[in-house]
């Protein structure tokens, strides 16, 4: 690994000599407690809106720093207020805290054996997507913000619910908190997030202005046919069959009417469900899928492409089809002056060699919901180990997904660098 220092930048030259020495000796010493943190949450993950035990950690976590908290925000959302020595601007920092309905299949000493229920099925639990390392690394920089206070304004660190999306019938995320007022009392000028990744070399820092992360939409397909006997299908309607064409037409949509050139576009199903016994065609099936896309015409013409063509290809074949597009998380769009501004924080904190220019991912982020609000920068963080070859890392939402520790510690060089950078400006 590269090492990696915390490059002074010009506002933090304002600082004495102590001041700047004392700040990143703090940033130095945090480490190991980041480590200590992620571990904890790692081995104790919670599915989305019910975070309870994650959630009374990070507030008695910030009430022993004097950080001023709030708990029950979005169900189980944490906020800290944490006031600079001078009045200024409001920058709010964001980490998502839920894990996934995935069994980990790591043997790490601090593995995850957690076991829950989502949606009627027995399941583990594990921090596969990294929102654990997004904990702990925002709980440094709160500790260390908490002894070097010498900025012009206030930093809000959020602590945000049900990322991966809420259970059915409730509310939750980031949505949620928006509408409960998380951006207001103070009111936010601008808000920063990151996103470690399995696929980035730890000590790396990745980021590209405007659209970063797709805009995420689930649908269902309900396909009613006529139930028979599997020996003679021309007795009935075959509904999976029918699901099948469906398949097949919608991908057509993606390869033959969007404009790829101009950005990406993705339709996955990912749950087919239908039949209970092999010799009978079922008289129904149901499909669930998302789309993704990074620009919102591009969006209104899949929507309505699929709107279309899913009852059609079902008539054809003389069954029902209905459709149902959820209106979903938007773009992750990251504001462009904002993003000028804050690049040579991240350049500071990381190196300029360390700080890479990328393409948008259809991967979403419902962080979109704050940066609709308010001037928002979204940041990738490497969580590769260096030992592990190019493609041999696991990718996010697996049970074999993998963070290598040591790239925690630069999430909180950068959130203090941008802290200190932006109130100072």
């Amino acid at each position: 690994m590269k090492k990696i220092f915390l490059q002074i930048s010009l506002f933090a030259m304002c600082l004495t000599v102590h001041a700047q020495k004392k700040l990143q000796k703090d940033i130095a010493d945090i480490e190991s407690k980041v480590i200590e943190w992620r571990h904890y949450f790692h081995q104790n993950p919670e599915l989305s809106n019910r975070e309870f035990k994650t959630a009374e950690k990070i507030a008695e976590h910030l009430s022993s720093l004097g950080i001023k908290v709030e708990t029950g925000v979005a169900k189980t959302g944490v906020i800290g207020i944490l006031e600079g020595k001078k009045k200024g601007k409001v920058i709010a920092l964001r980490a998502d805290i839920d894990a996934l309905p995935v069994t980990e299949r790591n043997d790490l000493p601090f593995k995850s054996t957690m076991k829950s229920e989502y949606l009627g099925k027995e399941t583990g639990v594990m921090h596969a997507c990294g929102h654990d390392t997004h904990i702990a690394i925002l709980m440094g920089v709160a500790e260390v913000l908490s002894k070097n206070r010498d900025f012009a304004g206030t930093v809000k660190f959020i602590f945000q619910p049900a990322e991966e999306g809420a259970p059915p019938g409730e509310e939750g995320g980031a949505q949620l908190m928006v509408k409960e007022g998380v951006l207001d009392n103070p009111k936010v000028d601008a808000v920063v997030g990151l996103h470690i990744g399995s696929y980035l070399d730890a000590g790396t820092i990745a980021y590209k202005p405007g659209g970063t992360m797709a805009a995420s939409q689930r649908f269902e397909v309900h396909v009613k046919g006529k139930q028979t006997h599997g020996s003679a299908p021309w007795g009935g309607v075959d509904p999976i069959m029918v699901s099948a064409k469906i398949i097949d037409g919608l991908q057509t949509i993606i390869s033959r009417e969007m404009e790829l050139t101009k950005e990406a576009a993705v339709i996955t199903v990912g749950i087919i469900n239908a039949g209970v016994r092999n010799n009978i065609i079922p008289e129904s099936a149901e499909m669930v899928g998302t789309i993704r896309s990074l620009d919102y015409d591009m969006q209104k013409k899949l929507n309505r492409r699929m709107e279309e063509m899913v009852p059609a290809i079902a008539k054809a074949y003389n069954a029902e089809a209905t459709i149902t597009i959820e209106k979903g998380y938007p773009i992750t769009f990251n504001d462009l002056s904002l993003t000028d501004q804050l690049l040579p924080s991240l350049k500071a904190a990381a190196g300029d060699d360390n700080v890479n220019l990328i393409h948008a991912t259809t991967g979403a982020e419902d962080f979109s919901f704050f940066a609709q609000k308010v001037p928002g920068f979204y940041f990738f963080l490497g969580g590769k180990s260096p030992e592990t070859a190019e493609n041999e890392y696991f990718p996010h939402h697996t049970p074999d997904f993998m963070i290598d520790d040591r790239g925690m510690i630069l999430g909180v060089k950068a959130f203090t660098q941008i802290v200190f950078d932006y109130l100072g400006n």
